[in-house]
């Protein structure tokens, strides 16, 4: 889905304040998020999403009930229009600077403190979504980087089904990333719900410790993650499991934006080319 089809998508729900064409592209990845007046929608890439849409909004109520700083739902159910989800959200105020991994760690200890919620929540299925951004990816990626991260795929799921945790499994994020964290003049608030789930509480830490190992976080930045949370996940031993599957699943993402972007079909090359030679120093990049 490139943005002109979101933007068409967009027109037809008839969500949002003035046309569609004016309406401002925050994101463009698994949803194309636009705002305009003191509303968000988010356009889902396709109608296999509609369910952790609806699950999405439940999220927000549930954690606005339990007095959670996070993003607040304008509407309480998605809608489905020409087979994308679409779900409209209050707009957060202009950021007074950008989230860094401390915003990130305590509002990840919030989380973490969670009981379990009335909502069901699944278990976080990281390596969930590999077959259909691979289906996506079509042709424009070679069948043997395809079949190879299938069979990683399967390795890992079967690895991180044996683990033990350290913490106590419950809620988390499932994404917990800065850029997930708005930073405005409350404080910090946690975005984009989606991948909300029940499971081991370390996949929340392993993804900053990833972002440090391949993505360049600084040291001084995930020594400050791991201060504000209380514990750094690197010193369990389940931890590389974790991790290896978070890299089979960071590179399959990529693979769908490969048709329409020879800058995402060059990093899907680079980042195959070294889960396949086993070189953790191997730097991943956005596209």
């Amino acid at each position: 889905m490139d943005e002109a089809r979101a933007r068409e998508v967009l027109a037809t729900a008839d969500v949002l304040p003035g046309p569609a064409g004016g309406a401002r592209l925050l994101a463009l990845g698994e949803n194309a998020v636009f705002a305009a007046g003191d509303l968000v929608a988010k356009v889902g890439r396709d109608a296999e999403l509609l369910p952790r849409a609806a699950r999405e909004l439940d999220i927000a109520v549930w954690l606005e009930e339990a007095g959670v700083p996070a993003v607040r739902a304008a509407r309480p159910e998605p809608l489905l229009v020409d087979g994308h989800p679409v779900t409209v959200w209050h707009r957060l105020p202009d950021p007074v600077r950008p989230a860094g991994p401390r915003d990130l760690a305590e509002l990840l200890r919030i989380v973490h403190a969670l009981p379990a919620p009335p909502v069901a929540l699944p278990p976080r299925e990281l390596l969930g979504g590999v077959e259909r951004w691979l289906r996506l990816a079509g042709d424009a990626i070679d069948p043997a980087d395809a079949a190879y991260l299938r069979e990683r795929r399967d390795g890992f799921a079967a690895a991180a089904a044996a683990l033990t945790p350290h913490l106590p499994p419950g809620p988390i994020h499932g994404d917990a990333l800065p850029r997930n964290v708005h930073i405005g003049p409350g404080g910090p608030v946690l975005v984009d719900l989606e991948t909300f789930s029940a499971d081991f509480r370390e996949h929340d830490l392993v993804v900053m410790a990833l972002s440090h190992d391949r993505y360049g976080l600084p040291t001084q930045e995930y020594d400050a993650f791991t201060e504000a949370y209380g514990w750094d996940v690197r010193a369990w031993e389940g931890c590389s499991v974790l991790r290896g599957a978070r890299e089979t699943a960071s590179c399959a993402w990529v693979a769908q934006h490969a048709p329409g972007n020879p800058k995402a079909r060059a990093e899907f090359e680079r980042r195959v080319a070294s889960l396949r030679d086993g070189d953790e120093t191997v730097r991943w990049y956005p596209f």
